[in-house]
């Protein structure tokens, strides 16, 4: 692998601090919480080395400010760079897809791409997203609409899908 450069920052927001990477311009890297989800150790597995620069995009930035503010569907064209699997990044596409407001089963998720008996692996695609809220796997919940797994925590899962309005059960 190349030594890849990437852009650093953090923010603070109504859920946390988003320690966020770019690369290229893109987004590829969100964290919420260094103890529970050891970034550093997953830019090593997909980047190899790598150097971090000053700045960072400010339309990553701009659009993650609306999207906290007062428009939830700030962040629905931004670029991102997700690595992973064709299967991962088949499962990160439709979770883009799912609009804002909205909620989906993962039993719905594994169907949407074709894989209606994948739901576990759905599942493990879903904890294994790099960039939280901006690709949506907050808006899964389990077949019966109750909240279910979020590598952030379930009060930040309920904080973003009322944030978006969406109805819970």
């Amino acid at each position: 692998m190349l030594n890849r450069t990437l852009q650093k920052t953090m923010i603070d927001t109504p859920i946390g601090p988003f320690r966020m990477w770019a690369c290229d311009g893109r987004l590829c890297a969100i964290a919420f919480d260094e103890e529970r989800h050891p970034i550093d150790a997953w830019l090593a597995a997909r980047f190899g080395a790598w150097t971090v620069v000053d700045g960072f995009p400010e339309s990553i930035l701009a659009a993650l400010a609306s999207y906290f503010a007062d428009d939830p569907r700030a962040i629905d064209a931004l670029d991102v760079d997700l690595g992973g699997t064709p299967f991962q990044q088949s499962v990160w596409a439709e979770l883009r897809r799912i609009p804002c407001g909205q909620t989906i089963s993962y039993v719905e998720l594994a169907r949407r791409i074709g894989n209606p008996k994948a739901m576990r692996a759905v599942g493990l695609a879903n904890g294994r997203n790099p960039v939280p809220v901006v690709v949506p796997c907050h808006r899964v919940v389990a077949a019966d609409g109750r909240l279910h797994g979020y590598g952030g925590g379930l009060p930040r899962k309920e904080w973003l899908l009322r944030h978006e309005g969406a109805r819970l059960g």
